[in-house]
């Protein structure tokens, strides 16, 4: 069983910053991607940013610039770091792992959401 623990979210001002981390852990053989969506109410989850495990990371042309996501393999952890925070980026941000378990079942996982809310 593989777990996804996400943390980070919270209030911030306009212009602020954030970093959301998410840690998976269980029964794991390898990671093949990680990374971030997000969805605002009232619209569809969308994608924000991803880590490939070769290294490879994409963004979301609305975030370019100012998020970065990385990665700490030994902990199996991916990181959003959100800078010039403004209120459309307010949503629900969900880690996605995909990876292979010991057994070499391959899994996509969510982890359970973080609000980010940016507001005066």
């Amino acid at each position: 069983q593989v777990q996804l623990v996400e943390s980070g979210g919270g209030l911030v001002q306009p212009g602020g910053s954030l970093r959301l981390s998410c840690v998976a852990s269980g029964d794991i053989f390898s990671i093949t991607s990680m990374g971030w969506y997000r969805q605002a109410p009232g619209k569809q989850r969308e994608l924000v940013a991803l880590s490939s495990r070769g290294g490879s990371t994409n963004y979301a042309d609305f975030v370019k610039g100012r998020f970065t996501i990385s990665r700490d393999n030994a902990k199996n952890t991916v990181y959003l770091q959100m800078n010039s925070l403004n209120p459309d980026d307010t949503a629900v941000y969900y880690c996605n792992v995909v990876l292979a378990t010991t057994t070499l079942a391959y899994l996509e996982l969510w982890g359970q959401g973080t609000l980010v809310t940016v507001s005066a």
